[in-house]
């Protein structure tokens, strides 16, 4: 069995009248991620398999599929269970409900331009092309798309004004609307019935027109002056070679705003019309396509509102400059961490129903599903965090968000943990001469550590930071070891009377495996003690969305106080204590904003009081007891 954890798999939709954009993108991705040594396969069903490589014969050619592609080609659905799926993809236009609870029972699902019911669900969403659904994507970025890489210049100008002006009519492999045969007959109509018409140069690409020729069906006479070619390999490739592309509502559009090609979008159904404006094109409504309205397109002002409008799409869209990254790349440095089970309470993140709660908020790298069970909010993310812990942690980053370095903020940081020392105190009972031990995980530069030392404990500490550990051994004569609890902590260094996490809980993927942790080295009737941001506090309460948002990206889990007695219990700790922290009267709505910068005067004391009353603060600290 491959038990690599990088394998992706690709499933595109291969159903009659689904078009061949699903399977060609499909099909290129597969490609782009073997070049960069990411294994990869794509899923074509066994039932169908043949009739499949007949109706895109030319796209599995073209790709070099039959060139050795075979072999990650995947039919069987044992087969499946060979690999150790990274994640799937679906790129399917509407996922059905037994689609999506098969393939999410094998690994997290990306979902590429999903319009199905089930998009809410997906771990993650990645729009290529704008979307009017109202469950919004973690990334909309046409710039993602394998682009082409003839462009026209950025300050072309057409040189020669006798030199014909090229349109290419172009809507997919199938076209099954029959938009590409309609406009080609409105410009057949246009080439014999107007005089004076600006001299043109007209090509149909339709696979589907091109397999009637030799049929009784097929009257050239319909298409006088329409140049007819059944397919051309890599046609994105050539689009620089046109002024102009009409399509519909789709890739090859985005292709030709990054081409520098002018765009003309017909629309088959008001959805597309939507679509379109969305998107910011212009288009034609299909049962407004005739000889009257392709000779309009030819107007100078026409002309130039096309192009100014392609200039706006491709500034909107990130298509404007050189392409960095397209979408197999993307996928080929994705490291995804999107869990099946909560972190914490280890209960199925699915209700009942075989269906997640939908994600609550979605972000570029982030998606955030809230548990059903434990009510935790947690985090998904595409790539690991981009935060470093360093002594640049403590520093420069601790600055920009406090205006004091960790070191400069250290007899604040002490007298914190004074006061934290109180309540733990009060469970414990004081300290005698024995002497409890208290153990620090995330003990940073040691400020709890020293106030825990002064009030009687014997103090031990882990962090990740070596600078850190060596500033508590050396500076503070106090004992701690770097590494990443539970990294280090052995049988003779526990029970221990205390262990404390201070902003520390949410930075660990697995909560759960902690907590189970400090439960074995932690002594019956000792006391666990920690602080973490609040998801019920007055930022989460006023917009979760931004709350969310601002959230760091290496907090995998954000608490509420209401919700974690019972996950608590869980581990075998009973609260004693919850205190409230973090009360940001500014922060609330309307008023807040009247609060002076001091933070003083009665409004902001009147709001003080109403965030204690009704613990609105954005952070807590939960003292429990081991009961069990």
């Amino acid at each position: 069995m491959d038990n690599t954890p990088s394998s992706i798999l690709l499933v595109p939709a291969c159903e009659k009248n689904r078009g061949s954009g699903h399977l060609n993108r499909c099909l290129s991705l597969l490609s782009i991620m073997e070049d960069s040594g990411r294994e990869c396969y794509i899923w074509i069903p066994e039932q169908g398999k043949e009739e499949i490589f007949i109706r895109f014969k030319m796209f599995f050619e073209a790709s070099g599929f039959s060139k050795g592609f075979h072999a990650r080609l995947l039919s069987d659905k044992k087969n499946l269970n060979n690999h150790n799926w990274a994640f799937i993809v679906l790129d399917k236009f509407r996922t059905s409900k037994d689609e999506f609870a098969y393939w999410s029972s094998l690994a997290p699902l990306i979902g590429i331009d999903e319009g199905g019911s089930y998009r809410k669900h997906f771990d993650f969403l990645i729009d290529l092309l704008p979307s009017i659904n109202k469950y919004r994507a973690n990334i909309i970025s046409p710039a993602l798309l394998p682009l082409p890489k003839n462009r026209r210049k950025a300050d072309f100008k057409e040189s020669d004004p006798k030199k014909p002006y090229r349109v290419l009519i172009s809507f997919g492999g199938e076209d099954s609307s029959r938009l590409g045969n309609l406009t080609a007959r409105a410009f057949s109509e246009r080439n014999k019935n107007i005089k004076n018409k600006r001299n043109t140069e007209i090509t149909l690409v339709s696979p589907a027109l091109v397999s009637q020729m030799d049929t009784g069906f097929f009257n050239a006479d319909t298409y006088t002056g329409v140049k007819i070619i059944g397919f051309i390999p890599s046609l994105k490739e050539h689009l620089a070679d046109y002024d102009l592309l009409i399509t519909h509502f789709g890739i090859s559009a985005f292709e030709a705003v990054y081409a520098r090609v002018d765009v003309l979008l017909i629309s088959p159904s008001s959805y597309h019309e939507k679509l379109t404006k969305n998107a910011g094109f212009i288009a034609l409504l299909k049962d407004k396509i005739n000889s009257d309205t392709i000779n309009d397109i030819f107007s100078p002002g026409f002309l130039k509102s096309l192009e100014a409008r392609r200039k706006i799409i491709a500034r909107r869209y990130g298509l404007e400059g050189d392409q960095k990254e397209d979408l197999g790349g993307y996928f080929s440095s994705l490291d995804l961490h999107s869990p099946k089970q909560c972190p914490v309470c280890s209960k199925s993140l699915k209700q009942e129903d075989g269906n997640n709660t939908g994600f609550i908020a979605r972000f570029p790298e982030e998606s955030y599903i809230l548990c059903p069970h434990c009510k935790m909010i947690v985090l998904c993310r595409l790539k690991s965090p981009p935060i470093v812990y360093n002594r640049e942690y403590f520093f420069e980053v601790y600055k920009k968000q406090y205006g004091k370095t960790y070191l400069e903020d250290f007899p604040g940081l002490v007298k914190a943990g004074q006061r934290r020392l109180k309540h733990i105190i009060e469970i414990l009972g004081s300290p005698d001469e024995l002497k409890p031990r208290l153990f620090d995980i995330g003990c940073a530069y040691g400020p709890f550590m020293m106030a825990a030392k002064e009030a009687g404990f014997t103090v031990f500490g882990v962090d990740p930071i070596d600078d850190a550990v060596d500033y508590v051994n050396n500076e503070l004569q106090l004992n701690a070891w770097q590494g990443y609890f539970p990294t280090g902590v052995k049988a003779e260094d526990g029970p221990f009377d205390s262990v404390c996490l201070w902003y520390v809980i949410e930075h660990f993927k697995d909560a759960g495996f902690v907590l189970c942790e400090i439960n074995r080295i932690l002594r019956k009737g000792g006391v666990l003690a920690f602080s973490t941001p609040s998801a019920s506090g007055i930022s989460g309460r006023k917009d979760r969305f931004l709350f969310l948002k601002n959230s760091p990206s290496d907090h995998w889990t954000v608490w509420n106080p209401k919700s974690c007695k019972n996950t608590l219990l869980q581990y075998g700790f009973r609260i004693r204590k919850i205190v409230i922290t973090g009360h940001h009267p500014e922060r609330f709505p309307v008023l807040g904003s009247l609060v002076n910068k001091n933070n003083t005067g009665l409004l902001y004391k009147f709001l003080f009081l109403i965030c204690r009353i009704f613990k609105l603060g954005d952070t807590f600290e939960v003292y429990c007891e081991k009961i069990q």
